[in-house]
């Protein structure tokens, strides 16, 4: 087996999830929408896990929605709150610029239904420009997004002082948690946030199932039409196997955390940092204060990310250069740009996302091969020539490009 430090694309099903799904992969079968025996024994199962759900963030049963993933979640919760209002007095919706792309096409699509749009700015740190955020909030804004942990940086936003800012103004709160949850401890209540998304496989748990929190006695119109599923938000015939998996995923992810094991983790991510920096010349750490444990975003001057990910590869281990949502894109990374980092750093960023299975040995087996990889690549790049032909330190012979 290789390394997997991919853990924020996707995580491996924990075994007490697989065994928690194989009876209604093989026995209980029924539909949990039927009113016979094998209807009522599924149902009965999808609303235990939906208050397992439910309870690792904090919230009642009723006010979870249960999606096909977080893309869907992010979809409802923009789309779901505008399409719920019949007059648009309030026709001004704020995202961050470093958003995830299934909440920044979203609101593409509101602008060109005649929203007003605006993207936030974050700081050179990946963090929400409170100031400028606090001269774009007004009485005709309608609601704001902002992520609670970004999934390429990992970096934590200012949630709470968010949501202080918008309540002054009656501002509805949306925050995608998804990277976040079983990482920090995310309350619901304690955020004050008005929706907010959760995604099961990032928590090992399955893929294709996530869920909502929409606050108890929030408007919200359904962005699917059909029968009556999920109190008629989310219609459809219900993931049962997603959907218990989630609970068990979800129940796990708090008894994790309360453990101590992404402590052990941040240990991990805290030595491959160290041993980077202290061994490959020309790095930087992408993202710095408040981060989510497992995660660091680190770019190597002079050399393209894409390259080094491949290379990484074919050793057996994965990382990833960004959002496993846009590996297909060539352009550099949306955060990174966002957060004002020159066009050649952006493009030698990788990220690196920690399990829980990770292991020290893994750790130092990474940061081995990484050495001997960018050194390789390094020999082969005309930009790395040019630099030590100018005499510069390298970062401002980055500058100099722009």
């Amino acid at each position: 087996m290789g390394i997997y430090l991919d853990h924020n694309a996707t995580t491996p099903m924990r075994e007490e999830v697989i065994r928690a799904v194989e009876p209604f992969l093989r026995h209980a079968f029924g539909n949990p929408s039927s009113l016979h025996v094998y209807g009522r024994k599924v149902k009965q199962a999808v609303e235990e896990a939906r208050e397992k759900v439910a309870w690792a963030i904090g919230a009642l049963p009723e006010e979870i929605v249960f999606t096909s993933g977080g893309t869907e979640a992010n979809n409802l919760a923009l789309k779901g709150i505008v399409n719920s209002r019949e007059k648009r007095r309030r026709n001004k919706v704020l995202v961050s610029a470093v958003e995830h792309p299934s909440v920044l096409e979203t609101a593409k699509a509101l602008k060109k239904e005649g929203f007003e749009v605006h993207l936030l700015p974050v700081t050179p740190q990946g963090v929400v420009d409170l100031e400028k955020m606090e001269m774009l909030v007004d009485e005709r804004t309608l609601m704001v997004s902002v992520m609670l942990a970004n999934n390429e940086t990992g970096v934590l936003q200012p949630i709470k002082e968010i949501v202080r800012i918008c309540k002054a103004y009656g501002i509805l709160v949306h925050c995608d948690a998804v990277q976040a949850l079983g990482k920090v401890n995310v309350q619901v209540n304690e955020l004050g946030v008005d929706l907010l998304t959760i995604s099961a496989h990032k928590i090992y748990g399955p893929k294709g199932i996530g869920a909502l929190y929409v606050r108890k006695g929030l408007k919200i119109a359904s962005i699917l039409h059909g029968g009556h599923q999920e109190k008629g938000v989310r219609p459809g015939t219900e993931n049962v196997i997603g959907i218990i998996g989630f609970g068990v995923a979800a129940e796990k992810a708090v008894q994790d955390l309360r453990e101590g094991v992404m402590e052990r983790v941040a240990e991990l991510r805290d030595l491959l940092e160290r041993l980077i920096l202290e061994k490959v010349p020309f790095v930087v750490v992408n993202g710095s204060g408040q981060r989510v444990p497992n995660t660091t975003n680190i770019s190597f001057a002079f050399i393209e990310g894409e390259s080094l990910m491949f290379l990484l590869s074919q050793e057996g281990i994965a990382v990833s250069t960004g959002s496993a949502c846009s590996s297909g894109s060539l352009e550099p990374s949306h955060v990174l740009v966002a957060m004002g980092l020159p066009h050649e750093l952006a493009q030698g960023a990788i990220r690196f996302s920690l399990g829980k299975d990770n292991t020290c040995e893994e750790i130092l087996k990474t940061v081995e091969i990484i050495e001997e990889k960018v050194n390789k690549l390094r020999e082969f790049s005309p930009l790395y020539d040019d630099f030590l032909r100018s005499g510069l330190d390298w970062q401002s012979y980055l500058l100099s490009r722009r």
